[in-house]
């Protein structure tokens, strides 16, 4: 397994739910964070975090997390993109698009470009790692909310692409797809139990696990059900 002692993580959505959960299982492991987060004063700040705002709706956020990362530790070596959105809901019936746009942006769009940005530097250590947090939604249709389901699916798209084009210079990415978590995210959901929901830091472990296999053991997708449910 890699070694994390020196290493570099960037994190989107790093101050709740599956990103929070994530940056701080990582920080323990012993990985320096960077955290890219809208309002960084809900991050406390130390040697080993630096929090910078990062908006996914906003291109210009993606180059300045980046360099600000590299202006701080001088390299990265895992991006996590858990920054997401599964609201406002659309229905295939309804002609306003405003959902569909702003989750393409923010779920599809942000971790692209913060790829783009980062891949010189996830390159140059020869074991760079992506994990991009998808979701069941980005495997099969389960509901109503179209507009998710097919930001999730360009997002496993990109995470593919991520694995073809960064694999002979050591990079290898992983797209984790759970059903329900118990974040903000599933607080109105009333159709199952909360408390038998993943939760965030059972995906941590997960993330941490994938991050930390060696590059001639890596898993391009990892499904994590909370419920029984069809192989996919």
């Amino acid at each position: 397994m890699l070694d994390p002692a020196g290493r570099v993580a960037m994190v989107s959505g790093a101050s709740r739910g599956i990103g929070r959960a994530i940056a701080e299982r990582l920080r323990a492991r012993g990985f320096r964070i960077s955290a890219g987060v809208r309002t960084p004063a809900s991050v406390a700040a130390s040697d080993d975090v630096l929090a910078v705002r990062y908006d996914a709706e906003r291109a210009e956020d993606a180059t300045s997390w980046v360099d600000a990362t590299m202006g701080r530790f001088g390299r990265i070596d895992v991006l996590v993109n858990a920054a997401g959105i599964s609201a406002p809901r659309t229905r295939l019936d309804d002609p306003d698009e405003t959902g569909i746009d702003a989750m393409w942006r923010v779920n599809v769009k942000g971790p692209l470009r913060v790829v783009r940005a980062a891949l010189p530097h996830l390159r140059a250590g020869g074991e760079g790692r992506v994990v991009n947090i998808a979701s069941l939604s980005g495997k099969r249709v389960a509901n109503e909310n179209f507009g998710y389901a097919m930001s999730k699916f360009a997002l496993i798209a990109l995470t593919q692409s991520i694995r073809r084009e960064g694999w002979d210079s050591g990079i290898r990415a992983t797209a984790l797809c759970p059903g329900f978590v118990a974040t903000d995210m599933t607080a109105h959901v009333t159709t199952a139990p909360r408390d038998k929901m993943t939760r965030a830091e059972d995906l941590a472990v997960l993330a941490e696990t994938v991050i930390l296999l060696p590059n001639t053991a890596t898993i391009g997708e990892l499904l994590v059900n909370w419920r029984l449910e069809p192989m996919l």
